[in-house]
């Protein structure tokens, strides 16, 4: 201590002196358990670090100190318009968690950490969406959250700040944008509708072909197929029956009629001659 400082602090002493007990008052001050002191002495650091939680004593005219809190304060990021990598022009807003882990570095190596933190936090946001593509953004949020937390935690530890997390809220793309993408979806929709129908004909034709093999190794099967049709119409209540008469139930009287007048007129040919 200089010589100008030793003076000035037994004259605070003796004015503490005097003024007992009033002054003690004012020389006792008391930090919650979230909390920490930090003290300066006619302008300078006093050693020992950060006073808290607790009481601590200060010298009138002398001592003076800043609070510190200690509890994880969260807040939102702006929306921040950005170009992607492929040039496509997005709106991203953030939330970002954050406390105090060293209260010295806090209050003398920066004037407002807390503004600071949200300037840093806007521009870094920015920039990492500059290096990512569209599909990256709307598909891996948790990679952009973790790299922006990383950022700000490596220029905020001079600081005294740490931050905790950080968490994406909201993407919003351009409404042209929305409409290309939802045509584009539309569009792959149907063409998978038209593969998988393609598909199910192939498969059904390919179960029709194995039917009608084996209705062909047994006529009978034809005809049970028949009645089992007839079936299911009936069981529907349907007031007219279309039934199908196969041609190999007439054949056999068609052949039968046919017979007997064939064999007549060869006979009276024969007998003619």
């Amino acid at each position: 201590m200089g010589c100008v400082e030793l003076t000035a602090t037994l004259g605070s002493i003796v004015l503490l002196i005097i003024t007992l007990p009033f002054s003690l008052f004012w020389c006792f001050k008391v930090v919650q358990e979230y909390e920490r002191a930090v003290i300066f002495r006619l302008g300078r650091l006093r050693t020992g670090g950060a006073r808290g939680p607790g009481i601590f004593f200060v010298l009138p005219c002398l001592d003076s100190y800043c609070k510190v809190d200690l509890r994880t304060v969260s807040f939102d990021v702006p929306p921040q318009e950005a170009l992607t990598k492929d040039s496509v022009t997005v709106t991203v807003d953030a939330v970002v968690y954050y406390r105090i882990q060293d209260p010295l570095n806090a209050v003398v190596k920066i004037t407002n950490y807390s503004n600071s933190t949200r300037l840093l936090a806007m521009t870094t946001l920015r920039n990492i969406l500059g290096t990512r593509n569209l599909a990256e953004i709307l598909s891996d949020r948790e990679a952009i959250s973790h790299a922006m937390q990383t950022s700000l935690d490596v220029a905020t530890d001079p600081w005294g700040v740490k931050v905790e997390r950080v968490e994406i809220k909201d993407v919003s793309l351009p409404q042209q944008l929305q409409r290309a993408m939802a045509a584009e979806a539309e569009a792959t929709r149907e063409a998978r509708a038209k593969v998988i129908a393609a598909e199910g004909e192939m498969k059904a034709s390919r179960a029709l072909k194995e039917a009608s093999d084996v209705i062909n190794e047994s006529p009978v099967a034809l005809q049970l197929r028949y009645l089992q049709t007839l079936n299911n119409i009936s069981a529907e209540k349907n007031s007219t029956i279309v039934f199908p008469l196969p041609i190999d139930l007439i054949s056999h009287f068609m052949d039968a009629r046919k017979g007997p007048g064939r064999g007549g007129s060869s006979n009276s040919q024969s007998q003619i001659i």
